[in-house]
């Protein structure tokens, strides 16, 4: 008898022009000590199979057919206040946004003991010490102290730590785990998935890991099941699926993984779905590209390198206190030092709270230095403090941040989204030329016409991040922050934002300070590398050097934990190298 029995699931939600059917008799099991992946791309359903699971299936959508069984007992006919009682105990979920997975007015340590004592019945210390040991197990480090923290004053990364330690506090038998590692990085990733792995082979629990990272995939699971739009299109075992997949559209999918192995000029494409080839270029894009080009107009080229950063330093107060030697601090960047030449693609790695989005929000003005400087074009703007001057640098360096959906604003239409820096700056003339941009823009990135009045919940999430980048282009920039800007997504989406940004900045001469931990990633998209960790800039080299010979004891740890992809199937991939 399998541990969890999922037999013709089927699923629908209703709407005003019918019924759609997001999952089409779909039969997958699951055994004890088993990890079973399931990957697909945004929409193909891994994400309603697994909330159907768990009893978390929000209305509209509804079971119309087939049944979940768990330990042979059929749970999805339980009632809302029975299945309390398997959700969390019998049944954990990781959710993927760890931000909304959180309460945000309950501290850390109160929402993992609140949910212990409820399912294990434990007094307040042994769950508060219990607690502690969880932290500690997701590579959480002063755990004692962080319990008293609230979900806002972590990294995204470490908010995941938490989740995973919420949902493995009660040692349920079946884990569902909704893309458990996409915020971590690969050293981070690596100790929760071999913690995951341990819990399953000791304990006997049985895990449906859903994920589009096929390097999770292939270092973790045993059997992977592929979805393609609520169909169950290929399953089988981990090696022999990946090795030697049947399905067009698993080898689609394949081929459009990063290589971590050699530099190639551009992502390949998943081919197989219609929607996600490279989009047609439309008739407005000439505006766009005539007016993106008087950016080299804005300002004379820099003497030296467009951004240098010299000892840079970060604080942040976790405690206050009215005497200073009383204050609980971090460093979150320690005198950090580094430049970026003009037209250069510059990356950053490390692991989750090693810096890099607190030096991304420095050169971008959104954090306060507390020491160091940021020199952009030959002028310390770190030093500025007449507003004017500061907006014009603004104009000139912009972001792209990683969760698409909560940098646009969601009330706001399309039109007025891409068109808010352009009217802000006063850069365009009319509010005619201003629509007009705006088009050219949306053309540019591969949206059309069709989105101007649609608000951001009409798109996916590649869509919306292409909506991110429009708007950074608005202002014309000469300098673009990408800040894990393709983490979330999957890998064709992923190849679709890549070689967009890639374009962008070979059309524009564009300077970028890309920052991801994915490293074949990094290894396809920079010229030059920086390492990071604990706020500390550990090595800087061309992205070549630092993949075939890392100096830094750190930098080779970084590289030796990255999945190995060697024996993926690579039928039908273009080979050009760069």
């Amino acid at each position: 008898m399998a541990l969890l029995d999922i037999k013709n699931l089927r699923i629908e939600f209703s709407s005003r022009r019918g019924n759609i059917t997001a999952i089409q008799d779909v039969s997958l099991s699951l055994e004890k000590g088993e990890i079973l992946g399931v990957v697909g791309e945004s929409g193909a359903g891994k994400s309603t199979i697994g909330n159907a699971v768990i009893g978390l299936l929000e209305p509209p959508g509804k079971m119309t057919g087939g049944m979940v069984l768990l330990d042979g007992e059929r749970i999805d006919q339980l009632s809302p206040s029975a299945f309390r009682l398997v959700r969390g105990r019998r049944i954990g979920m990781i959710f993927q946004d760890p931000l909304t997975s959180l309460d945000p007015l309950q501290t850390i340590g109160s929402q993992l003991i609140e949910t212990m004592q409820v399912h294990l019945h434990l007094d307040g210390q042994q769950a508060q010490a219990r607690a502690v040991e969880l932290l500690t197990s997701v590579g959480i480090t002063e755990a004692k102290m962080r319990l008293e923290q609230y979900p806002h004053q972590f990294s995204g990364g470490m908010r995941q730590r938490v989740v995973i330690a919420l949902a493995l506090c009660c040692e349920p038998e079946v884990i569902i785990a909704d893309e458990p590692t996409t915020a971590l990085d690969v050293s981070i990733q690596a100790q929760i998935l071999e913690l995951l792995r341990k819990l399953c082979k000791d304990k006997q629990m049985g895990m449906i890991l859903i994920t589009h990272d096929m390097g999770v995939i292939a270092e973790v699971t045993d059997r992977v099941a592929v979805l393609y739009r609520g169909k169950l299109v290929e399953e089988g075992p981990t090696k022999t699926l990946l090795s030697s997949p049947t399905h067009l559209y698993t080898k689609s999918l394949i081929s459009a993984v990063p290589r971590s192995d050699i530099k190639l000029r551009r992502f390949p494409m998943v081919t197989y779905i219609e929607d996600v080839l490279e989009p047609e270029q439309k008739t407005d894009l000439a505006v766009a590209t005539r007016w993106l080009g008087q950016r080299r107009s804005d300002g004379e080229r820099s003497h030296g390198p467009l951004l240098q950063v010299e000892n840079l330093g970060m604080q942040f107060i976790l405690k206050n206190a009215f005497l200073k030697h009383n204050r609980v601090t971090l460093d979150a960047v320690k005198d950090v030092s580094f430049s970026i030449q003009e037209g250069e693609v510059f990356g950053l790695v490390g692991e989750s709270g090693s810096g890099k989005s607190t030096i991304a929000r420095l050169i971008a003005g959104l954090y306060q230095t507390t020491h160091g400087s940021v020199t952009f074009n030959d002028v310390n703007i770190t030093q500025l403090s007449d507003t004017k001057m500061m907006n014009a640098f603004r104009r000139q360096i912009q972001m792209v941040f990683q969760d698409p959906f909560s940098s646009l604003n969601p009330r706001m239409r399309i039109l007025d989204i891409v068109a808010e820096p352009i009217r802000f700056h006063k850069i365009a003339s009319t509010e005619k030329l201003t629509r007009q941009i705006v088009r050219g823009l949306l053309d540019y990135v591969g949206l059309g016409d069709q989105a101007l009045a649609r608000f951001p919940h009409e798109f996916s999430g590649g869509q919306r991040q292409r909506i991110c980048i429009a708007r950074a282009l608005a202002t014309r920039p000469r300098f673009l922050i990408c800040d894990e800007p393709t983490s979330a997504l999957d890998v064709s989406i992923q190849a679709q934002i890549l070689n967009l940004l890639k374009d962008l900045q070979e059309t524009l001469g564009l300077t970028i300070l890309f920052i991801s931990h994915d490293l074949p990633v990094i290894r396809q998209m920079c010229d030059r590398v920086g390492v990071m960790r604990h706020g500390e800039l550990l090595e800087v080299a061309d992205t070549e050097t630092l993949f075939s010979n890392p100096q830094h004891d750190y930098s080779q740890h970084l590289l030796s934990l990255m999945p190995s992809l060697d024996f993926l199937s690579r039928e039908g991939l273009d080979m050009e190298s760069a």
